[in-house]
């Protein structure tokens, strides 16, 4: 055979390695993506999943089950661990990457700003508030934007695991009114 068959050979089959390894690429991409929407989606199904056998249970527990949109970085620990926080406490949450667009659209003021934002009830729940405050708001029905604890103290509900050595700092959760102030909701020691 003549060289340059050899060489056109050698040629395609670089061409296609690389497409191949471009290929690889696009559907380990699109298989993350497809993923993510999954678990974003299963965490607020998990009572369906169950099957049919304790189909009624599980509906009578969905409706005693607060929801929670929750806007969050992708990549923070602490807003996963405030998260499960809420799901033991009774909150049926979805999550939604993107907190600042959501703060900004909840109407919170950039101080009292943290690391995730939720929406619950006709309130936004800014940082991490505990979930008994939560209730309390959602019970006392004030005229407000909402709760925040901003910042990230190490002790509030999210930032209480074993990382950080049973510390827990003083923190404050406040009570954001309709005009941007702020007073306080409760006090944690």
């Amino acid at each position: 055979m003549a060289p340059e068959f050899f060489q056109f050979v050698q040629r395609g089959t670089a061409a296609f390695k690389q497409n191949a390894r471009y290929i690889s690429a696009c559907l380990l991409a699109a298989a993350l993506i497809a993923g993510a929407g999954f678990l974003a989606v299963s965490t607020t199904q998990s009572s369906e999943a169950n099957g049919a056998t304790t189909g009624a249970a599980n509906a009578a527990d969905s409706a005693n089950k607060i929801a929670a949109t929750i806007y969050k970085d992708p990549n923070c620990g602490c807003c996963n661990d405030w998260i499960a926080h809420l799901q033991k406490n009774g909150f049926e949450t979805t999550t939604i990457d993107g907190e600042s667009e959501a703060r900004n659209g909840l109407g919170i003021p950039l101080r009292y700003a943290s690391c995730h934002t939720a929406k619950i009830g006709a309130y936004a729940i800014e940082g991490h508030v505990p979930a008994n405050d939560i209730l309390r708001l959602l019970k006392e029905a004030p005229e407000a934007i909402g709760l925040s604890v901003p910042n990230m103290p190490i002790g509030a509900p999210g930032m209480d695991g074993k990382a950080y050595g049973g510390v827990h700092e003083t923190y404050k959760v406040l009570l954001i009114a309709n005009d941007g102030s702020a007073s306080v909701f409760s006090e944690y020691k």
